[in-house]
């Protein structure tokens, strides 16, 4: 018996908590990961945005593919199914708080680190991530205890509203979009504008050296090109003077902007935009633009950020503006990666003997 991750966003812990609750699902990509888990093992459940353990369910059968609507009346995202049965499912004013120093002070990824940094938020990049087994079985024990518990952990109610998104008809389908608040910075949080710049050149210039490690070529665009190879020395024939594509004048200028291109032959594998502005927006602009230039562009578009953005950028991607383009949502095309994630990916052993399709264990979507 293992334990793993199941993260829930404030939308499916609501349709959950409607639900059933005897079937969790999740999307098509986490097909490998779902094949590793088998009957008897354990879904540590954690709700996002709130940073709170909410339940465990137990696996009683699957992995299984179904697309028919059964989170959501259209379009259901979470085809990969597992039939469960709730061990605990906790109320979100009695889910236990990530912070909270019983909880923080045990975990083996947060014990240590101050609480309020993002060095340990890797662990829950994403869903179905292998647990340590003292920490499912710490965080059973404490669900369990909560649940007979009369111990509240109040929610502002009028907050978590804001945290919902809300889903639309886009022509024949039915989208989920965000409207994000306009809130300035807070001084406490982040960093001066020099400082971030300087960081988001060294960024491109590690992704540039992953990319290169992996076997693809490098575009890096002409005005900030300096910059980076003063971070980054590529080996002869690894970076482009000139991108190889055919396409019109408007649409060569845009992707000639983007931060980091990894090409293979002559095609687009990847591309990479690096946010280090407040706003998180001309990068996720840029990458709307392309698509919307060339709507039949199978790429995979990535913006990368530090962790303290994360949240900024999953509310730009689900924008109304982005999530009704011609060719879908921007949100199915791309994804969201952290440095720190970027930094850990840079770290593996025998990088040059992997596929690009390793960032994708990196990379998170907007739900």
């Amino acid at each position: 018996m293992a334990y793993y991750l199941d993260l829930f966003s404030p939308e499916t812990y609501e349709a959950f908590s409607k639900s059933p609750r005897d079937v969790s699902g999740f999307r098509s990509r986490h097909q490998t990961a779902a094949n590793r888990i088998k009957p008897g093992d354990k879904l540590v459940c954690y709700l996002t945005k709130l940073s709170r353990w909410i339940g465990i369910l137990e696996v009683v059968s699957g992995p299984y593919t179904d697309d028919s609507p059964r989170f959501y009346p259209e379009n259901d995202p979470f085809v990969v199914r597992f039939k469960v049965t709730p061990i605990v499912w906790l109320p979100k004013e009695n889910a236990i708080p990530i912070h909270e120093d019983e909880i923080w002070n045990v975990l083996s990824f947060t014990r240590g680190h101050d609480k309020g940094s993002s060095t340990w938020t890797g662990k829950l990049r994403g869903s179905l991530v292998r647990l340590e087994d003292l920490d499912g079985r710490f965080l059973e024990q404490k669900l369990l205890e909560q649940s007979s518990s009369d111990r509240v952990y109040p929610v502002d109610e009028a907050h978590y509203q804001k945290l919902i998104r809300h889903r639309v008809r886009a022509r024949d389908k039915v989208v989920t979009v965000s409207v994000p608040e306009e809130t300035g910075p807070e001084p406490s949080e982040i960093p001066q504008v020099e400082a971030e710049a300087r960081e988001s050149i060294k960024i491109q210039a590690l992704i540039a050296k992953i990319g290169a490690q992996i076997g693809m070529r490098i575009w890096l665009p002409r005005n900030n090109r300096a910059a980076v190879l003063a971070e980054w020395t590529p080996e002869e024939g690894t970076l482009l003077d000139g991108l190889p594509l055919s396409y019109d004048e408007t649409t060569l200028k845009t992707i000639e902007q983007i931060d980091v291109i990894w090409l293979k032959g002559r095609s687009i594998v990847r591309a990479f935009e690096v946010e280090h502005t407040t706003s998180i927006y001309s990068g996720i602009l840029r990458m709307a633009d392309l698509l919307a230039l060339q709507p039949n562009m199978n790429i995979k578009l990535h913006i990368v950020a530090p962790s303290i953005r994360s949240e900024k950028v999953f509310q730009e991607l689900k924008r109304p503006v982005f999530s009704l383009l011609d060719r879908g949502p921007l949100s199915d095309s791309c994804t969201y990666i952290s440095y720190d994630s970027l930094k850990e990916l840079a770290q593996l052993r025998h990088l040059a003997h992997l596929s690009d399709s390793v960032l994708d264990e990196y990379a998170e979507e907007a739900d």
